[in-house]
């Protein structure tokens, strides 16, 4: 796991600076501690540069990127793992190919020229992103991975396309100038960006499953975004029923598959462990496929309503695990929401994304480069509130009203702690989501309610400039109807989902971003895609199947679960919220005295100070439900994030900080 960077300019004969390539590498040291390296075709205008975090082939000499094949012709720089890389690279070499590391990443350079792109993809299994250039077509192509696990921005600037694996990697460029879009700052305050953006202006994501295909054509670029993965959910009258059993074992079968290539690493590997059954089933495959106690890191927060070490311990010591427990007073985790925000580099609704980072800390220090994670279980087999809403609501036209109306009554009931976060107060519809999928999906309906507050909060003239704005017309824009239209409507939720909040959120302030900034790789093996293919063939009976959610997951699973935890009802993992305790609270407001103060509010120019009062007078007010005050917790946090990130990215010079970190690291330039 490293971090990529480079930049491509449309005049061939304009110069690639070393030093920039360089100081792009050393503002993301943090994701490549190991070594670094870079590469220039200078008759080509072009450079790639890389971090190394030492994971597959621990010979820093051989091993260090950017690679150049043996004919010149291509030059690559990635991010990642490829599993499953022994047996093709074994086919290769049966071939007469000669490699020149251990690296899993050099199979690209192999693969490419036999396969080109567009059959290679397909061969590549694993969490990925990475630039490969190919000097004979003068091609540049910026790949990801299925699901988005690793991140990759661009950014076209005086006819010159930058990259990087952050998005400070693209402001460390001197000619790229960070700004919030107007756009992009009213998603940041709402929580649900629209796919493939960010918050700043004309700075883009690869999407998942893309790749960005970037060519010269007379002295310009030219840029093409082609897809070549989606999770591809069958038709309804194309659904067939095989039986429990199949399902049964087919998630055992690809599931064990996934966590044993997820295993493999020159060093050692660790899990997460929390007290859900996808980190307790990770940790149990662990454990039954290698000799020695697997590590097992746990997060404990002082609020029993949100600490899960109990489960989590029954599980260790159930598969004689040798656990570490981390505790933490969830009043200090806004201490750390500053450093925390550099390197989310967008705004996070919930302090679990601070939490996750201090774990990562603990987890490198104890001597740990690497843990398998049980992100994506949810999105496969149906695991949140959000979808056993809209399962009841929309996926069963046929129940009795009575039975329905029995539903309704327990999803009410249910999860009453994330009402307002993870389930809105109150059903929502939005018109273009409405049109386009059938219904508005529970997932997105807290974040367009909270949407309601932000007019109120942005500075009068972007208020003016987004008078029209619809977030969730521009959410339903970037989704494709065509993986939609004739699915099941658990099929619809879960694909959403899968494209605004897994990506968007989970797998990035929740995940990568939080983990790496610790130097910490992790590896999230229910997005395997062979597991992920085969989890979408589920009839929506097995993935939830009456009152239980996850059906046919805790039936794969149910010889390694304890049964405290077969029986238990998902429990979305999160630290708890500032408005639940007195010195949470004072924490949070210590930092809004800071950043969200009149002086700090007008000199940013991005928020209206009595909007930002307002919605601080609300929260207070004794008429303010509970369920509201979430959703408020969630909006403040975001306020405070905006700012932050104005601070570290927009008022910062960043171009200076970045040569700074490089001169800090010894990190020259060769003569």
């Amino acid at each position: 796991m490293c971090g990529i960077a480079g930049y491509f300019h449309g005049d061939p004969s304009r110069p690639v600076d070393p030093q920039i390539l360089v100081n792009m590498a050393a503002i993301q040291h943090h994701r490549g501690p190991d070594g670094f390296g870079y590469k220039i075709i200078d008759e080509r205008g072009i450079g790639f540069s890389h971090t190394r975090l030492s994971i597959i082939d621990l010979n820093e000499d051989r091993a260090r990127q950017p690679f150049r094949s043996a004919d010149g012709n291509l030059l690559l720089a990635h991010n990642g793992e490829f599993y499953d890389y022994k047996r093709l690279r074994t086919d290769l070499v049966s071939r007469g190919v000669q490699f020149q590391t251990k690296s899993d990443s050099e199979m690209v350079l192999h693969l490419y020229p036999r396969l080109g792109l567009e059959d290679m993809l397909p061969h590549l299994r694993g969490e990925f992103a990475f630039s490969l250039y190919d000097k004979k077509h003068d091609r540049l192509m910026l790949v990801r991975d299925r699901f988005g696990v690793k991140p990759l921005y661009w950014t076209e600037t005086n006819g010159t396309l930058v990259f990087g694996s952050e998005l400070k990697v693209l402001f460390a460029h001197p000619d790229v100038k960070p700004r919030y879009s107007p756009e992009g700052l009213y998603h940041q305050l709402m929580q649900t960006i629209v796919p493939g953006s960010t918050a700043f202006a004309g700075v883009h994501q690869v999407q998942p499953g893309h790749a960005l295909i970037v060519e010269r054509r007379h002295g310009k670029l030219e840029i093409r975004d082609t897809r070549y993965w989606d999770i591809d959910f069958p038709l309804m009258d194309e659904r067939v029923d095989r039986g429990e059993e199949y399902y049964i074992e087919g998630v055992r079968k690809h599931l064990m598959e996934a966590v044993q290539l997820r295993l493999e690493a020159d060093v050692p590997v660790a899990c997460y462990l929390s007290g859900g059954i996808d980190s307790c089933a990770i940790l149990g495959l662990s454990a039954a496929s290698q000799q020695a106690p697997v590590k097992a890191f746990t997060i404990g927060f002082d609020d029993v309503q949100y600490d899960e070490t109990a489960i989590a311990r029954e599980m260790a010591e159930a598969v004689g695990a040798d656990q570490d427990i981390m505790m933490l007073d969830a009043a200090h985790l806004y201490d750390n929401l500053v450093e925390t925000l550099w390197h989310t580099e967008r705004t996070i609704y919930n302090t679990l994304g601070v939490a996750k980072m201090l774990m990562s800390r603990h987890v490198q220090k104890a001597g740990y480069k690497v843990v398998v994670t049980g992100e994506g279980s949810d999105e496969l087999f149906g695991g949140y509130p959000a979808f056993r809403r809209d399962m009841f609501l929309h996926g069963l036209d046929t129940m009795p009203a009575a039975e329905r109306s029995a539903w309704e009554q327990m999803l009410t009931e249910s999860n009453q702690l994330f009402r307002g976060a993870m389930l809105a107060e109150k059903e929502l519809h939005d018109p273009a989501l409405d049109s386009l999928i059938g219904f508005t999906p529970s997932c997105l309906q807290p974040w367009l309610a909270a949407s309601a507050h932000v007019p109120g909060l942005l500075h009068p003239e972007l208020r003016e400039q987004l008078k029209d704005y619809q977030p969730g017309a521009a959410i339903a824009a970037a989704l494709d109807g065509d993986m939609l239209r004739g699915r099941h409507p658990l099929d619809k939720a879960q694909y959403v989902w899968i494209k605004t909040m897994l990506e968007g959120q989970i797998l990035t302030w929740g995940g990568d971003r939080v983990d790496m900034a610790n130097s910490m790789e992790a590896r999230p093996a229910f997005l395997d895609h062979h597991l992920a293919e085969f989890a979408t063939q589920l009839p929506p009976s097995m993935r939830i199947k009456g009152r239980t959610e996850k059906y046919v997951l805790r039936e794969a699973m149910r010889g390694l679960l304890p049964k405290v935890l077969y029986e238990r009802e998902k429990f979305a993992f999160m630290a708890p919220p500032a408005h639940t305790d007195p010195k949470k609270w004072a924490a949070m407001k210590a930092l809004a005295d800071q950043y969200l103060s009149r002086e700090a509010i007008e000199s940013a120019g991005c928020l209206d100070v009595d909007g930002v009062q307002a919605l601080f007078a609300l929260h207070e007010a004794d008429t303010t439900s509970s369920e509201t005050q979430v959703q408020l917790d969630a909006v403040i946090n975001h306020m405070l994030g905006v700012q932050v990130l104005h601070q570290h990215f927009i008022a910062t010079d960043v171009p200076a900080q970045a040569r700074r970190r490089a001169d800090e690291l010894g990190w020259c330039v060769a003569a």
